[in-house]
């Protein structure tokens, strides 16, 4: 698979078979993914992979707490401006209402939507998956090293024939998931990300792009 089609097919996947990853393959992925850009090769992140019974553990431990009406662990980080601004705002309400409407469930079913995102600390079935920390001292720069080794991550195991999901939602739990992992008091969980195996049963809409004009100058001489 070239760069090109990986980058086309790597999406959000919220539905995996229990088929499990096999551990070689984790390991030549994050191997070669510690080559992802850096600034000053400060290679600020710290990944953590749960497998088999560690992995069943941490989801039953989240889904017991969602069973429980229990609130959310305090943010340690803002997922979004709370006065997102145009366009943002209409891509991510576009974004809500394609992911549900693909589920059939209206706008107004606050319930069903939120028996929908409960799949998240299921890792939509997947039998692996990689949670990334980041030490909170480092700024805003570091952070966006992050998501280029993230998307580094994710276009390898494209490249093995697995498919990902990225959740900020496992940072609502980041309490839960250091009781498993027991990280270093100074590390911050930015996201969690499920891997595995693509369940083809699964209807998984595509999401969208902006035209190029809108995201993109080229200033050129004429």
């Amino acid at each position: 698979m070239d760069v090109y089609e990986a980058v086309r097919t790597r999406r959000a996947v919220r539905g995996f078979t229990d088929r499990q990853v096999p551990r070689e393959v984790l390991e030549r992925v994050l191997t070669t993914a510690a080559w992802a850009p850096s600034a000053s090769n400060l290679q600020p992140w710290h990944a953590y992979v749960l497998t088999g019974e560690p992995l069943a553990g941490l989801k039953k431990r989240a889904c017991a707490r969602l069973a429980a009406g229990e609130p959310w662990d305090e943010p340690e980080y803002e997922q979004y401006p709370a006065d997102l601004k145009s366009p943002y705002r209409e891509r991510r309400a576009a974004f809500g209402e394609q992911r549900y409407g693909a589920l059939g469930i209206p706008r107004e079913d606050i319930e069903a939507r939120q028996r929908a995102a409960s799949a998240n600390w299921d890792c939509f079935g997947a039998s692996a998956a990689l949670f990334c920390y980041i030490d909170r001292g480092l700024g805003p720069a570091q952070w966006s090293d992050l998501g280029m080794y993230l998307q580094t991550v994710m276009l390898l195991l494209r490249g093995e024939g697995l498919h990902s999901c990225t959740q900020m939602a496992w940072a609502k739990y980041h309490r839960s998931v250091a009781e498993v992992l027991v990280p270093p008091d100074d590390l911050v969980l930015f996201c969690g990300m499920s891997i595995g195996f693509e369940d083809d049963t699964v209807h998984h809409p595509r999401t969208g792009r902006a035209p190029l004009d809108e995201t993109v100058t080229f200033v050129a001489a004429h």
